[in-house]
């Protein structure tokens, strides 16, 4: 399988929440790609610790013929839709979409694109969701279960589920 994390932590173009956001998302990606399943959606505190507002998380699993590198482009379309400029690298995101994994291979096109993400491993807000989706997942450099690595994970970080 695929599996795509969604984040938000700022409002959209007209002021929608990041949750909104994120469901948003999703109906954006399932017009050119099946989704399976999508995973809780999760607040969690931005990574390294900041002033910035907390992030809105949640992974999807989905079904498509693109490649890696069509599946980027498609996922990068659609944060121009939103608005996203991507200019600094950890700063407040109106949307951000990550392939996480991709059918379990190990892919790198240049500084373009990694997969698997490249510190998925280390953060609660993509291994959680993730481990709903599919417990018994394995990271495909590591080879270590997705349980371990949860609890392998930093305890100072922050992070509930939204019910």
């Amino acid at each position: 399988m695929i599996y795509i994390g969604i984040g938000s932590n700022l409002a959209g173009l007209k002021q929608e929440k990041p949750l909104h956001n994120c469901r948003k998302a999703i109906e954006y990606i399932q017009k050119e790609v099946e989704i399976k399943q999508v995973s809780s959606w999760y607040k969690s505190q931005p990574i390294p610790i900041s002033k910035q507002p907390w992030y809105i998380n949640g992974v999807a699993e989905i079904k498509t013929k693109k490649t890696p590198l069509q599946l980027l482009n498609f996922l990068v379309k659609i944060e121009k839709i939103f608005g996203r400029i991507r200019k600094k690298k950890k700063k407040p995101r109106i949307i951000d979409l990550d392939i996480v994994d991709y059918k379990n291979q190990i892919v790198s096109f240049n500084k373009k694109l990694k997969i698997p993400h490249f510190r998925m491993h280390q953060r609660a807000f993509v291994l959680l969701p993730l481990r709903e989706l599919n417990p018994f997942w394995v990271h495909p450099e590591s080879k270590i279960k997705i349980s371990t690595l949860i609890k392998e994970l930093d305890k100072n970080q922050e992070i509930q589920i939204i019910k």
